[in-house]
């Protein structure tokens, strides 16, 4: 059984999928798959939990940014992309009896009335120690309850 909340930041190029259309979804919800790296798969695989809060961050832009908040639904199960020859996240090395992949399911939260950028965080003197700027290439990433709090009240909105 799970003992606490924990929290994550999930990064996406909005090009790709972006938050609104996480809002556009049914119920706002959506697997969260294509990961294919060890370290984020193991989180998906063996941490993020339902109930757990996500910093939805746009990368791979101008101006990367927190622009919303989700929360796990359903927690890690195999990702069916990587089965899938037509697409892009197809691993011939993962099968139905041994999967590789791991995703989980998130439903949409609050969009920020403001976007915390990546510029902001790295400004703000207690997110210095966030996974964010030791490890930006990591899609998936531990965030800290204190860190969740600032970025929910940089953005505008509470929990």
């Amino acid at each position: 059984m799970k003992s606490s909340r924990k929290y994550w930041l999930f990064k996406s190029e909005p090009s790709c999928f972006s938050f609104s259309d996480l809002q556009q979804r049914p119920e706002g919800t959506e697997p969260w798959d294509g990961v294919r790296n060890y370290q984020a798969r193991n989180f998906l695989r063996d941490e993020v939990q339902p109930g757990d809060g996500v910093l939805f961050y746009h990368s791979n832009i101008a101006r990367p940014a927190v622009v919303g908040s989700a929360v796990v639904v359903r927690g890690g199960y195999p990702d069916l992309t990587a089965l899938d020859p037509e697409s892009d996240a197809f691993d011939a090395r993962s099968t139905a009896d041994s999967p590789i992949w791991y995703r989980v399911d998130i439903r949409c939260g609050n969009q920020f009335v403001r976007q915390v950028t990546l510029e902001e965080i790295k400004r703000h003197p207690l997110l210095a120690g966030m996974e964010l700027l030791r490890r930006s290439r990591l899609s998936i990433q531990p965030v800290t309850r204190e860190e969740w709090e600032i970025i929910l009240r940089l953005g505008g909105v509470g929990e």
